[in-house]
């Protein structure tokens, strides 16, 4: 029986490997027609597309480390889940959270030969528009996880 563990770990994963900056490393999460739509609504399907996608941008620029909050773990089946978290990040030489980036992650993942894949990856915008209410209390949520 597979454990929410496991599906946080393969997040866990994700998330280290950006902040690594390590796109072989991300693309290699992914099953083989995996999808990853990013924060501007680009998309990217299977392992070589992602890569592609994202070596570029750690090239051409310094990225900003991701500090996320699993909100939610959900098994639609025995081999399939459901997560659900939310992410900021502190922009290179800054010590807080930049709320115009805040996010929605999700992540559909699939467990194949015993193995969990993503699926899935989405990169939402957490923008709130017309209230900033819920942008500010994300942002506290997140800045509670620096310290």
């Amino acid at each position: 029986m597979a454990s929410k563990l496991e599906i946080q770990k393969l997040y866990e994963q994700w998330i280290d490997a950006w902040n690594r900056r390590d796109a072989e490393g991300m693309a290699a999460l992914f099953g083989e027609e995996g999808v990853q739509i990013g924060f501007d609504g680009s998309m990217a399907i299977g392992q070589e597309e992602i890569l592609s996608h994202l070596a570029p941008i750690f090239e051409s620029h310094p990225t900003a480390p991701y500090v996320t909050k699993v909100k939610d773990i959900r098994f639609l089946g025995s081999d399939i889940a459901f997560l659900r978290a939310i992410a900021g990040m502190v922009p290179p030489g800054e010590s807080d959270i930049e709320p115009s980036v805040n996010a929605h992650h999700t992540v559909v993942a699939v467990r194949k030969d015993d193995h969990w894949f993503i699926e899935l990856f989405q990169n939402t915008p957490a923008q709130f528009h017309g209230r900033p209410e819920l942008v500010e209390a994300m942002t506290i949520e997140l800045r509670e996880l620096l310290s």
